[in-house]
């Protein structure tokens, strides 16, 4: 019995051991391996048809900042996934990605979704089951009520703030007349949205009946401007300025016709036409069209945007910068913002509450941002650009009344 107590103890002490190195080990890995290492974010965007350009464009963005963050380890050691679908720029397609994402793949939040109609089928849905909306890609009134949906966090200025921006800047600095601006629109949401933020602008200028104002209209996804440029052309007097709200196909189209029938107008687009597709599509035309941007322009030196260029770089060297890619790594960084201050697990009501924690903060883009429970629109400017060379550059209101001396 005497020898059998040592070998009992030795034993004893060995499997104690053996077990204090697997706790170890155990631990180890879980270190190394966190229960929660992936943070599975969605998109439903254009990524083919006459629009792709712009879906393509916030989608290189967001991943450009995504691919960052997982560069620096991921946020608290978690990285982060996108996965995107394709809806082609048709509400018809969205609805059912928007439940796919939110159901079978179980993302966490939907960032950078492209267009008004589209966002119309989404936020039902997003709102219904609790999912964050950031960043989508649009400056639609639905998207901003007041108070606002919990769940839906934009970024970018609104439809009514740029033509609103065009409003004054053509009337102030270029002296027109209410009655001189005309406006051409696709037929949905989105153009409708930019219209009635255009002649609530007007108004606080003086207009006194929007039925004196020409409005023509285009069916998205088509080509078919000729009858809406027919009804601009044939409007007395001729309008001095058309602003467009439209998509950079039927745009460009709009314009190489307006010109070759004579129209002398300035011609003012939205941030959504996409500006360097517009440029491509107007070619040497294209000089003096204005388009308005939600972001800073992407040459610029200040700190996010020259973060920007190196993080798409890094992402894919032959992507090019544009102000839609831009404005993609502008809404996912200020989600990995959010998701910093987080510890622990991550939920989807700890997302929001964590964007609206944020208050006023810089991100480095010349304009200090702020979200809040009654707040969710981040950046309210609105940055004028103008083509020239085929390239979209920056741009002073206070140049229109030059322009339109010239004319």
């Amino acid at each position: 019995m005497s020898n059998l107590r040592p070998r009992i103890t030795a034993l004893s002490i060995a499997f104690s051991i053996v077990m204090l190195l697997i706790s170890a080990s155990q631990s180890l890995a879980e270190e190394a391996q966190p229960v929660e290492d992936t943070i599975v974010l969605g998109m439903s965007t254009a990524l083919t048809g006459p629009t792709a350009v712009l879906g393509i464009n916030m989608q290189s963005g967001v991943l450009a900042a995504i691919e960052e963050a997982n560069r620096k380890g991921g946020i608290h050691r978690r990285k982060l996934h996108l996965i995107s679908l394709d809806d082609g720029y048709e509400p018809a397609r969205t609805a059912p990605n928007m439940r796919r994402l939110i159901d079978e793949e179980r993302v966490l939040a939907v960032i950078g979704n492209v267009g008004t109609p589209t966002a119309v089928a989404a936020i039902p849905i997003t709102n219904a089951s609790k999912t964050p909306f950031i960043g989508a890609f649009t400056g639609a009134g639905i998207l901003r009520k007041m108070p606002p949906d919990r769940y839906v966090i934009n970024y970018r200025a609104s439809y009514a703030e740029e033509t609103a921006a065009m409003v004054g800047a053509l009337i102030t600095h270029g002296a027109l007349k209410p009655k001189e601006i005309a406006f051409f629109t696709q037929r949905d949401a989105y153009g409708d949205a930019g219209f009635v933020g255009g002649i609530a602008a007007l108004k606080r200028h003086g207009l006194k009946d929007e039925d004196a104002v020409i409005h023509s209209r285009y069916e998205r996804n088509t080509l078919a401007v000729e009858n809406g440029l027919a009804d601009i052309i044939m409007s007395d007097p001729r309008p001095r300025a058309v602003i467009m709200v439209g998509a950079y196909n039927p745009c460009a189209a709009f314009i190489h016709l307006a010109r070759q029938s004579g129209l002398d107008a300035i011609f003012l687009n939205v941030s959504f036409v996409g500006a360097e597709a517009l440029a491509e599509k107007l070619g040497g035309k294209g000089d003096g069209v204005i388009v308005t941007q939600v972001v800073p322009h992407f040459d610029s030196a200040l700190p996010m945007v020259a973060e920007y260029r190196k993080a798409l770089k890094a992402w894919n060297p032959s992507t090019q910068p544009t102000f839609g890619s831009l404005e993609g790594y502008v809404a996912a960084r200020i989600l990995c913002r959010a998701l910093e201050t987080i510890q622990g697990p991550l939920t989807k009501e700890g997302i929001v509450n964590a964007l609206e924690e944020l208050g006023e903060f810089d991100m480095g883009l010349g304009q200090r941002l702020h979200l809040g429970p009654k707040e969710h629109q981040a950046c309210h400017r609105v940055w004028p650009t103008i083509l020239r060379g085929g390239k979209a550059v920056p741009f002073q209101w206070e140049e229109l009344g030059i322009r339109l001396e010239g004319r």
